[in-house]
């Protein structure tokens, strides 16, 4: 009866045991489910507001367009406002400074861009026989390509057309210009400009209300780390690509000047600008001027030097002296870049596009410390989020199953040993 009574217990234990271990089973799968469906609603929600995102900052780029353009800038002239700072000049009047530094350096590019740029295009009809006259021999050797152009375009031209809407009759004088468009950009500009002014002044009590309010140490300690890299990284982005295209409009405005190329100012200021375009904007500088070139002298090949002398500049500029003073610091995936010029280009055109990479570095940098989505993970294991290089997750074990407790032995797989 002892022994009856002992196996009757014994098994009584077995099955409360085998119970338990189903029932933890059981609220495992469940809790995984449950993560499951929120990483599904997450994603989803997400890929929603990515669809959605480009179209609202393409209607409203009215206001998008300079707020952001305002805080890249401001970005980018916080360490000169945190050094004026460190130097006793209170917060007001330093981002004071800065504002109207930024504004002299803008009236400086306008002055020796527009005004010039704008006496070219007065007298481009005047030169288009010139021009025509410099691209004869081109012209010659495609003439049979002319010719089927032409009888295409006069083929389309005889076609019946569909009847039209009349389109909206173009400005009819400078003052016209002026009233229906130049006061739209002006109220775009000066509101970039107070944006630009109070990030400054207020950018001190922000970043610590940022990092105080934080509820763990920890947590004000990444909010720091994050603030600290978007401001470095884009600061000395921006100011390192600044210092190359002014050195590299410099050199090709002097180069220029030697063979009589009129305002090379003028011109070394464009390939300044556009040089802060990666992969389009050299090619944008070399065919204007190319066209420069062709309103400017008589012989093609002279022509064509112009732009010759500015591609040899770039291509100095871009395999030796960008990758020596940058270095893999600010090194970016050009597949990333493509893609950012093409979105923001596409968004706010060019000047999307001179944001472009500012924007990615911002972007990377804050996805590199709070998590990128990891839809690799979500689709064929369990994660949602990557971290960071320096961020140590615990894994888990191919072998051990989740509700294996810490302190446990070793649990018996197949294949495993007695």
């Amino acid at each position: 009866m002892a022994l009856h009574s002992r196996a009757r217990r014994e098994e009584g234990g077995l099955a409360e045991d085998g119970g338990d271990r189903r029932e933890d089973d059981v609220g495992g799968r469940g809790d995984q489910h449950r993560e499951r469906l929120l990483a599904a609603l997450t994603l989803i929600a997400g890929l929603g507001l990515l669809l959605a995102l480009p179209f609202a900052l393409q209607a409203g780029d009215s206001f998008f367009l300079p707020t952001t353009a305002a805080i890249v800038i401001a970005i980018a002239m916080v360490p000169a406002l945190e050094w004026m700072e460190r130097h006793r000049v209170p917060s007001g009047l330093a981002a004071l400074l800065c504002v109207l530094f930024f504004l002299a350096a803008v009236n400086v590019a306008l002055a020796s861009i527009v005004v010039p740029a704008w006496q070219w295009v007065r007298i481009l009809p005047e030169r288009i026989d010139q021009i025509q006259a410099n691209l004869s021999p081109v012209i010659d050797f495609y003439a049979n390509l002319e010719r089927f152009v032409n009888k295409t375009l006069r083929q389309i031209a005889d076609a019946p057309q569909r009847q039209q809407v009349a389109p909206v009759a173009p400005p009819r004088s400078i003052v016209e210009l002026f009233a229906t468009s130049a006061p739209s950009a002006f109220i775009e500009m000066f509101f970039a400009v107070l944006v630009i002014y109070f990030f400054l002044a207020g950018w001190t009590r922000t970043r610590r209300a940022a990092i105080t309010r934080r509820a763990s140490f920890g947590g004000a300690m990444a909010t720091a780390r994050v603030i600290q890299d978007v401001v470095d990284d884009t600061s000395a982005y921006l100011g390192t690509i600044t210092i190359i295209n002014v050195c590299l409009g410099l050199s090709v405005a002097g180069a220029l000047s030697l063979i009589d190329m009129p305002t090379p100012l003028m011109w070394g200021g464009i390939v300044a600008l556009l040089n802060y375009i990666p992969y389009f904007g050299p090619i944008m500088a070399a065919m204007l001027l190319a066209l420069g070139g062709l309103m400017t002298f008589n012989d093609i090949w002279l022509a064509l030097l112009p732009a010759a002398i500015m591609v040899a500049f770039h291509l100095i500029e871009a395999n030796v002296i960008t990758p020596m003073v940058v270095g893999h610091r600010l090194t970016i995936n050009p597949i990333l870049i493509l893609i950012s010029l093409s979105f923001w280009g596409w968004v706010w055109g060019t000047p999307g596009a001179l944001l472009a990479v500012p924007l990615l570095i911002i972007i990377q940098t804050v996805l590199d410390a709070a998590g990128r989505p990891d839809i690799a993970g979500f689709l064929f294991e369990h994660g949602t989020l990557i971290h960071g290089p320096g961020d140590e997750r615990p894994r888990m074990s191919r072998t051990a199953p989740p509700n294996q407790k810490a302190g446990d032995g070793p649990v018996d797989t197949p294949g495993s040993g007695p």
